[in-house]
């Protein structure tokens, strides 16, 4: 290393910057300028989750670094932090980088000034010392000051420094920095240098852009005085939030715009947003480069070798989208999608306007590099987008439509208006081709429509497809029996392509599933699995696993699942270029409803935000589970206002995307009817139940619920019971068990056996009960099954206080513990000799007061027998008499 005063870096770009500046050229005066906080807005949203994240980082030699591109408020939320953590101002130094101090001296200088090092120590610049003997010398001064006082170090605009020998020396000061001081870094970019070494010592922490960006809740929250003066909706709120995704910077600058200004612009044409994307986001890149932005957002996602694909038809050189995520712009890697991209869309939507010339090139270049790698509705939708008649003709013929169940046709369905209405009466396949991205939006009307206009020749010519088609939209309608019926008709007509067989066998295993026939269901499921391989379709296999796992659901084995869905998603994972699937979100989806059913809210809760994410984006049914999964969570957690707001939210969903009735009305009405049960809304309830009376006569078994007509039953028992009308629960209870017969799902038996438990605690009383609930503990322990539990909570509430003691110690018994509010109640061991059920109802008699003879005469026994049984009592429960064994009965919850 040259001296500090002549060096030079290992690259000529930075060798000016190294050299040293003379002495009188650090001016300490002039350099404690640049140290100055940034002042939060009084106005700043709350968010102490995120600043108790920050709070948590400054540890002793702790080291923070806060990563995101610009506008998602990095400073704020560092500066809230520090206040949160109690740390006075007069100890923080927070210094402003910029792009003039990548000279080492400058750096050191500024370090210098803001650590308050003694200009005794500078002496070293001066003479022939390195840089980094001059940082030692100074972090030696800081080690040996007197004062030991608590400071933090916050260095803001780390992405200016680019120069070797600062970034060295910045990797020195942090590992080397002293015990009472902890250090922020703030950048747009990574950080310059591995930080292994920092995080196996638990010292390091990284907050990205995922926590700063608001959530929804808490952009409702920041727009809530907006709301409330009803200057915006909560719906376009809602769209606000799926716009920006909780970019801060736009969201706080539209707000403004709406405040001082009585015209109302969309975010995008509201002139703060748009200086703010101009000048902060784009301002630093050259015209070429923007024209790269440009063209990634007509395409959506975006990879690398798409993008070098379309390189001649983008005029001025190209950014590839890895080097756009590396230079901090707002562009995220997909997560589990691969090498792919997205800008963010606000950001996408003002890059759009106007059309950049050479669009239709660019759009026909994208179809073919999709054609070429078998994506066929990627292929189609840029064919459709170019406007190019003659080659969505000859994809729609050359392709497979199959291969449209496994990938995202969300694009295709938004296209869908600005077809040519000819085109679909001159390409039969493309009617087909429709039929199915309308059945996969669960729009069936539609795809009956056009399947319904086929005639003749055309008919009989895609017979076997039509019919597999027909199946997936009965099976999708909650049908079950037609479903299986016309999936048979489908197979058996032998001009079924092997992408139409691989469809049609995994309806008949959802189906077969759903009527309780596991074994055959796993057979359907084996054969589309190795239809999918043959395939090659990595989308098909994914949803074949999807397939594979619900029926594991189905049986009850929710610990098989979760190793299916993980190992699917690791397999997924594995491919690194590839365009999004919806399998993929499938499997993420069902994993999540795994962990709910296991109780594991804080592992679902984070999968959820992303898989809901990909859901809403790709258009995908399966965000109806993911929202009915958020009811249930809150539900669960008695946050009744919070479940109905997502019962309303998944409702716009629905309408909005136009989804058919059929579908998703009997999943809500559901989860309303539970939602009400627990308010004690009784009328509510019947009015629900009612409405789903015609769903439920016709035997509907929704493919994403296929558990819902055993739960709709056991909801009617519920109110049966609510209602105080326990004969007609034990009838309902007994033909719902004789209507399943040996077919029914395991997570409703357990369902039943607790209503059962809840009953027989009405009639025999509570001993009897608690050994159905011991029991039905027992089994649900193999698979840690408690959302039962959870649903039933305000029926079980007594039983299960009974009960608790009665239980094995074991982590299910603790978590039944927590979601009952007793495990901190210190309870009486269980008997070592159990009360026998006659001794049961002697020692209830007892209790009410009777005499032995009473007792005799009452259960038609002797006065010998009945003395028998209150000696044996009073043995087991080792007391001496009968007031005793009353209060030993009640402290075991006996009584």
């Amino acid at each position: 290393m040259k001296s500090f005063k002549d060096g030079y870096a290992a690259n000529d770009e930075f060798q000016s910057a190294n050299s040293g500046l003379q002495r009188g050229e650090l001016v300490r005066d002039l350099l404690r300028q640049r140290l100055q906080a940034p002042v939060v807005p009084a106005d700043a949203l709350a968010r102490p989750h995120l600043a108790a994240l920050v709070s948590d980082a400054l540890t002793p030699r702790g080291v923070l670094f806060v990563d995101a591109p610009c506008g998602y408020g990095k400073s704020h939320a560092v500066a809230l932090g520090i206040q949160a953590s109690g740390i006075p101002d007069d100890s923080v130094r927070w210094l402003q980088l910029n792009s003039q101090d990548n000279a080492p001296t400058r750096f050191l200088g500024l370090l210098s000034v803001a650590l308050d090092i003694p200009e005794s120590c500078e002496s070293g610049l001066q003479g022939s010392t390195t840089f980094p003997d001059v940082l030692a010398i100074m972090l030696l001064a800081l080690k040996k000051a007197p004062e030991q006082k608590r400071h933090v170090l916050v260095l803001d605009g780390l992405h200016h420094i680019s120069n070797p020998a600062v970034v060295a020396l910045l990797q020195q000061l942090v590992a080397d920095i002293p015990s009472n001081f902890s250090v922020a870094m703030l950048s747009r970019q990574a950080l310059p240098y591995e930080t292994h070494s920092l995080e196996l010592e638990n010292r390091f922490t990284r907050i990205g852009t995922e926590k700063l960006e608001f959530s929804r809740s808490e952009t409702f929250g920041f727009f809530q005085e907006v709301l409330n003066n009803q200057q915006l909706t909560s719906v376009a709120i809602d769209h606000l939030y799926d716009l920006t995704e909780g970019w801060p910077t736009p969201l706080a600058l539209y707000r403004r715009d709406i405040l001082q200004s009585s015209e109302r612009h969309a975010v995008s044409e509201t002139p703060g947003v748009g200086r703010f994307l101009k000048e902060s986001v784009l301002g630093s890149l050259s015209q070429g480069q923007v024209g790269s932005l440009r063209a990634m957002s007509e395409l959506g996602l975006c990879s690398d070798e798409l993008l070098l694909a379309l390189e001649p038809p983008i005029p001025g050189g190209v950014l590839l989208p890895s080097e756009a995520c590396e230079r901090g712009l707002p562009v995220k890697v997909m997560p589990g999608w691969g090498r792919w991209y997205r800008i963010n869309p606000l950001l996408m939507e003002w890059l759009k306007a106007p059309v950049m010339a050479g669009y239709t090139d660019r759009m026909l270049a994208a179809s073919l590099w999709f054609s070429n790698r078998n994506q066929f509705p990627e292929a189609l939708k840029y064919s459709l987008l170019a406007g190019d008649v003659e080659e969505i003709i000859r994809i729609a013929s050359e392709g497979s439509e199959a291969l449209l169940l496994g990938q995202d046709t969300a694009s295709l369905l938004r296209l869908r208006k600005s077809l040519p209405a000819p085109l679909l009466e001159r390409s039969a396949r493309l009617r087909i081709v429709y039929s199915w991205v309308h059945a996969i939006g669960g729009q069936f009307r539609q795809a009956r429509l056009l399947l319904d206009g086929m005639e003749g020749q055309n008919y009989q010519e895609y017979e076997a497809r039509v019919f597999a088609l027909r199946a997936f939209i009965l099976r999708g309608e909650g049908q079950v029996a037609p479903a299986l019926d016309m999936a048979d008709r489908a197979l058996s007509g032998g001009e079924l392509s092997p992408q139409g067989q691989l469809v049609t066998q995994m309806v008949r295993a959802s189906a077969l599933c759903a009527s309780g026939r596991f074994v055959e269901a796993r057979e359907a499921n084996r054969a589309a699995s190795r239809l999918a391989r043959e395939a090659g379709d990595p989308g098909s296999e994914a949803l074949a696993v999807y397939a594979h796992a619900r029926i594991e659901l189905g049986k009850g084995a929710l610990k098989h699942a979760e190793q299916l869905l993980r190992t699917g998603l690791d397999t997924a994972v594995q491919e690194q270029a590839r365009p999004a699937r919806i399998g993929e979100t499938r499997l993420q989806l069902n994993l999540v409803l795994v962990l709910w059913h296991q109780g594991r809210d804080a592992e679902a809760d984070r999968l959820l935000v992303t898989c809901g994410r990909h859901a809403e984006q790709a258009r995908d049914l399966g965000l109806l589970l993911a929202m009915a999964i958020r009811v249930l969570m809150c539900r669960s957690q008695d946050r009744l206002e919070d479940a109905f707001v997502w019962i309303g939210r998944a409702e716009r969903t629905m309408h909005t995307w136009q989804v058919d009735e059929s579908l998703y009305v009997p999943v809500l009405e559901a989860l309303k009817a539970s939602c009400w049960l627990a308010q004690n809304q009784l009328d509510s309830v019947v009015q629900a139940l009612a409405r789903l009376q015609p769903y439920r006569d016709a035997g509907c078994v929704p493919e994403l619920f296929p558990m819902m007509p055993g739960l709709l039953d056991c909801l009617q028992v519920r109110l049966d019971l609510a209602r105080g009308e326990t004969v007609r629960a034990r009838e309902t209870l007994a033909s719902t068990r004789k209507r399943y017969e040996e077919a029914i799902p395991w997570g409703v038996d357990l369902h039943m056996r607790l209503l059962e438990a809840i009953l027989i605690s009405e009639d025999k009383g509570p001993a009897a009960a608690q050994k159905i609930l011991v029991s039905v503990v027992s089994e649900a322990e193999k698979e840690h099954f408690i959302s039962p539990f959870a649903e039933l909570k305000l029926e079980l509430n007594e039983l299960m206080a009974r009960a608790y003691g009665q239980l094995p110690s074991t982590p299910f018994r603790d978590a039944l513990g927590r979601l009952f509010a007793i495990s901190g109640i210190e309870l009486p061991a269980s008997l070592a000799e159990p009360i026998s059920e006659r001794e049961q109802v002697v020692l209830e008699l007892i209790a009410k007061g009777l005499s032995n003879q009473e007792i005799a005469d009452k259960l038609h026994i002797s006065l010998h027998t009945v003395k028998t049984h209150a000696r044996r009592i009073n043995a087991k429960l080792e007391v001496r008499s009968r007031t005793q064994a009353t209060v030993r009965a009640r402290e075991l919850g006996l009584l």
